[in-house]
């Protein structure tokens, strides 16, 4: 009896796959001083070997990126639900990494033309890093604008 016991609690506590990601629900998302940028989901592994972030204005093109990402999981990230003709999303992968790596956007400067974003990319310290590469990756929200939206990288 003990030993069927034992065994239900290691099957329970061990079925904690792929519960590391981080979703945000539209109520309780996390947003920027101005409430502008929110963040959707950000995970350890974007398929991508090098760093990117990609401007998605289109249901079909964020497919192709949730398609990617998805390729190794079972079961898949679910898409986000995003109005495409209220709002568009922004994805940052930092490429490949090490365990511990972090990388955030946030509105560093906005002028009458342009928006610029601040990419954060958190490295761990060298005592922390582990062999394990990971492809960290960001997925976030922005109403729709007319500007120019440029990144400026920030390495800490």
């Amino acid at each position: 009896m003990r030993s069927l016991f034992l065994s239900i609690v290691i099957v329970i506590t061990s079925c904690n796959g792929q519960k590391k990601t981080t979703f945000n629900s539209s109520e309780g998302a996390t947003t920027t001083k101005n409430h502008r940028l929110t963040l959707l989901l950000q995970d350890n592994y974007s398929g991508s070997d090098s760093a990117e972030t990609l401007i998605i204005k289109d249901v079909k093109t964020l497919k192709v990126f949730y398609s990617r990402i998805n390729r190794t999981r079972k079961p898949g990230l679910p898409l986000p639900k995003v109005d495409f003709t209220k709002e568009i999303v922004l994805v940052h992968c930092m490429g490949e990494q090490r365990v511990g790596a972090l990388s955030s956007l946030s509105i560093f400067e906005e002028t009458d033309n342009e928006l610029v974003l601040k990419i954060k990319n958190i490295t761990a310290k060298k005592k922390e890093t582990s062999p394990v590469s990971i492809s960290p990756f960001s997925v976030y929200k922005l109403p729709i604008t007319k500007k120019k939206i440029s990144f400026k990288k920030e390495e800490y």
